[in-house]
């Protein structure tokens, strides 16, 4: 049972830490006060589009507080929203996926084993403009709030950005 939960913990480590790596905090605002453990926030988290070089995207999420948020034991809020923003010249390093379920580019783990928060990426080849959607997904049903945002890649300091080579 203990070779077992060591597994289970070393699994979790490694999957949360792997994909802090591509990920920065840009800050957190408290939202509630609690009187024993940590404030509720709202966490905003920036990362880099990992096939679009020049797009950064950031995530607002709620962080449960209290003594079992502060323990990693309180279930996040299903709530989450998107806002993506050029931030240089663009260019593609792999193949866009151009089908209607896009591409997952963020995904993060909101509670131990069942639910995950997910940006995809999609493309709308008749305007060439990058949507992305945040939601939440559990292993039986996903939540129906989202948040969307949309970028076109414009010329940036005299470079015109480039069509995306299409999956």
């Amino acid at each position: 049972m203990q070779r077992i939960l060591i597994f289970v913990f070393c699994v979790f480590f490694i999957t949360t830490s792997a994909q802090a790596r591509d990920t920065r905090e840009v800050g957190a605002v408290s939202t509630a006060f609690q009187l024993v453990g940590p404030n509720h926030k709202i966490i905003v988290t920036g990362f880099e589009d990992p096939k679009i070089k020049g797009i950064t995207c950031y995530i607002a999420r709620p962080k449960t507080g209290g003594v079992k948020g502060g323990l990693g034991l309180a279930e996040d809020p299903s709530l989450a929203s998107v806002s993506c923003v050029q931030t240089g010249p663009v260019s593609y390093t792999g193949k866009i996926e151009s089908d209607e379920e896009g591409e997952d580019i963020f995904d993060e783990k909101r509670s131990l084993v069942f639910k995950s928060l997910k940006v995809n990426r999609l493309y709308d080849e008749d305007t060439g403009t990058f949507v992305y959607v945040v939601r939440t997904k559990r292993i039986i049903e996903g939540s129906p709030m989202t948040s969307v945002c949309a970028v076109t890649p414009m010329t940036w300091d005299g470079i015109a950005p480039a069509k995306p080579e299409l999956k």
